[in-house]
């Protein structure tokens, strides 16, 4: 069995880490940290987890609990993985970080969007970016996993085909997205209260998004030159769920036809991504609660250019689902195990 921990298991991305692991045949979950819940059950914290999960919160003992675990999660604020994963590394244990501290390769990056000093930038060189749809090989055989955003895993996805193909003119590119409330996180804030989401829609963030260098990092490697993105995040009166639409130019005349098999083709064989068939859009309900990610593609053939529909459980293929996906590959396993979880629906 594998032994696994959570650090910071109170959150939504922890919860949801909880949740999938708890069932995981492989896995043996020792231990829950949380700084708001020490010393209470778990359930205390998420009731639905009642008699299913029967362990408390602690307080983090980063060596006792290094010592005592194979892989550990990191389900933290940006800023606050640093240290864990250092320690973590030093003594040869995996871990896989939902947070941002090692999603960028560049660590003057991550201090201009972050605003803070990267404080183990050597780790940067040793991280791999957890996306399993491009970096199987070296996820296998990492012990420190950036586990991607949830916005990036949409766009990255969506875009992937069309990019290692040379077919987008990459000036173009426009990525319209919309989240679920729970993408804010647990904690409390204004903007999230039921009173200001509810019946609402709103665009945040247009020209400073913090997933707005990780996209375009991970999107120019697969183009292999620079490319620059526009994105518009939204947040919309839902708990789960994310859909991202994408518009970019063709450099080539194409049938919808032609690039769904161009799509069919590139994800031959990658169990968790979904391509639609013609006249079937993604939509998140369709995903609540599992790993898949849903796509389509259409031609706008008046304007030359190109459609990409992309939908996940922001809180599963989105982050902790993903790195139970990550998991799996390191320590060899199938990946769809522990996470072969059909969506709830309605």
């Amino acid at each position: 069995m594998i032994k696994a921990a959570v650090i910071g298991a109170t959150g939504y991305t922890g919860a949801e880490l909880v949740r999938i692991l708890a069932r995981h045949p492989q896995v043996q979950l020792v231990a829950l940290t949380s700084r708001s819940y020490a010393g209470q059950p778990y359930y205390q914290a998420y009731p639905h987890l009642y008699k299913y999960l029967d362990l408390e919160c602690t307080a983090l003992d980063l060596d006792q609990l290094v010592a005592k675990t194979d892989i550990i999660f990191t389900a933290l604020p940006h800023g606050h993985s640093m240290d864990i994963a250092a320690a973590t590394v030093r003594q040869g244990k995996r871990l896989v970080d939902l947070g941002a501290d090692f999603r960028l390769n560049d660590s003057a990056q991550y201090r201009t969007w972050y605003q803070v000093e990267h404080s183990a930038p050597d780790l940067l060189a040793q991280a791999v970016y957890g996306l399993p749809e491009i970096n199987r090989p070296v996820i296998a055989g990492s012990n420190l996993v950036a586990n991607p955003g949830c916005y990036p895993t949409t766009a990255i996805l969506g875009l992937l085909p069309l990019l290692k193909n040379n077919l987008l003119d990459l000036a173009s590119v426009i990525i319209d997205s919309k989240s679920g409330v729970s993408g804010a996180g647990r904690g409390l804030a204004l903007k999230t209260h039921f009173a200001e989401t509810n019946e609402n829609f709103s665009a945040y963030a247009l020209d400073d998004h913090r997933h707005i260098p990780e996209i375009e990092q991970e999107l120019s490697k697969l183009a292999g030159k620079q490319l620059t993105i526009s994105f518009t995040p939204h947040l919309v009166p839902m708990t789960r769920g994310m859909l991202s639409t994408i518009y970019a130019n063709l450099t080539s005349d194409l049938s919808t036809a032609a690039l769904n098999q161009l799509y069919l083709q590139a994800y031959n064989g990658e169990y968790f991504v979904r391509v639609l068939p013609p006249g079937m859009l993604p939509q998140t309900k369709a995903l609540s609660g599992s790993n898949f990610c849903d796509l389509a593609v259409t031609v706008d053939a008046r304007a030359k250019r190109v459609k990409i529909v992309v939908a996940i459980d922001n809180l599963v293929k989105g982050a902790s689902g993903q790195a139970v996906q990550n998991m799996n590959i390191m320590f060899g396993l199938e990946e769809q195990t522990g996470l072969d979880i059909v969506a709830l629906y309605p």
